[in-house]
């Protein structure tokens, strides 16, 4: 079978589709039209204007990917169709969520609404050379996953397949939403969270300027995360330097070494705090901020130390952001289960929660 998928949930336009023959499976087609360049000039996402460049994407992205899966495998059309139904930006969810139920209506196919947060988690099923494989349930679950992200943070508890729980989420801004406004303070540009990265590693001792902040929450009882005030301490600290310290590439790398780390240091102790109370069996990274080479690394040592006989799952880098691939995987395991609708249930929900 051909699984076509597709995410809109917020500045990029997505489609993908697997395959799926005599149990074995692969990734025919996962095309990508970003708009980082389109917002970079206003500092973030205005959806207005994403929803705009979604209506005029999504059919070329559509096509182009048809085009790349038939030259692959031919097929006259897919089985079934995925979309990511939320959360996100509601307006671009809109726009994907009315694409798929007008094909479907064309093609009559059915349609798998797919829940955003738990197809960045489903991300870490994909494996070398875009295959993917069933996990074994017994060896992974209960699982704690960290999804982290520019527009969330969240630690779930993963009892099985289909069975979530939220145990705690951002109060506040989320870690890739702090890192975005703390570029825009420092006059990085945007997106935030790869440019602090890259400042990051960059830095040496020798320019280091000092530079202390807080790790909001940290040591608190619940799992919850609060990153707005991370982000207001980095803006009085810019404000009380000199003209000539903060414009300086030395702080300005300092600030990315100290925000970076204050961030992984919140999610570290906290994912390990989850996993040792739930008895977690695996961790599973996923979201955009799940690239960043920094918290990967940092993530698993502590893990390792601390947690030594269970598994670290983290999503190949090419499927930590926004992508309609980690929806069609998701998809699969829905459609296993049976779980189909028709055109005239679906519809988009910015808020909707894992269940």
């Amino acid at each position: 079978m051909n699984i076509l998928a597709i995410e809109t949930s917020c500045d990029d336009t997505c489609t993908a589709i697997l395959d799926i023959k005599d149990s074995k499976s692969r990734i025919l087609s996962n095309i990508i039209s970003s708009q980082v360049k389109l917002h970079k000039k206003y500092g973030g996402i205005y959806p207005s204007l994403a929803k705009r460049e979604h209506q005029k994407n999504l059919p070329i992205v559509f096509k182009k990917a048809l085009r790349q899966a038939q030259n692959k495998q031919k097929f006259e059309k897919p089985d079934l169709i995925a979309v990511t139904v939320g959360p996100g930006l509601e307006p671009c969810l809109w726009v994907g969520v009315n694409f798929t139920k007008e094909l479907s209506k064309k093609l009559n196919l059915p349609i798998i609404p797919i829940n955003h947060i738990e197809a960045h988690i489903f991300a870490n099923f994909i494996g070398g050379n875009s295959k993917f494989q069933i996990p074994n349930s017994k060896t992974i679950f209960p699982a704690i996953c960290l999804v982290v992200s520019g527009g969330h943070t969240q630690l779930i508890l993963m009892r099985d397949f289909e069975k979530y729980k939220i145990v705690g989420e951002t109060r506040d801004d989320a870690a890739g939403e702090c890192l975005d406004k703390v570029a825009r303070i420092l006059g990085l540009g945007y997106p935030g969270g790869p440019i602090i990265s890259r400042l990051a590693k960059k830095s040496t001792d020798r320019e280091r300027v000092s530079v202390g902040l807080p790790r909001p929450m940290i040591y608190q009882k619940n799992y919850d995360f609060s990153f707005s005030g991370l982000k207001t301490a980095v803006l009085y600290d810019f404000k009380n330097r000199p003209k000539k310290i903060r414009e300086s590439r030395g702080y300005k790398r300092a600030m990315a070494v100290e925000v970076q780390q204050a961030v992984i240091d919140v999610l570290t102790t906290k994912t390990i705090k989850a996993a040792k109370e739930y008895r977690a069996k695996s961790i599973i990274l996923g979201g955009g901020v799940a690239a960043n080479e920094e918290l990967r690394k940092q993530l698993g040592k502590k893990i390792e130390k601390e947690l030594p006989n269970i598994q670290y799952l983290i999503p190949n880098i090419q499927f930590c952001t926004d992508n309609a691939a980690m929806v069609a995987v998701t998809a699969y395991f829905h459609w296993l289960r049976g779980k189909k609708r028709k055109p005239e249930d679906i519809e988009a929900n910015a808020n909707l929660r894992l269940k």
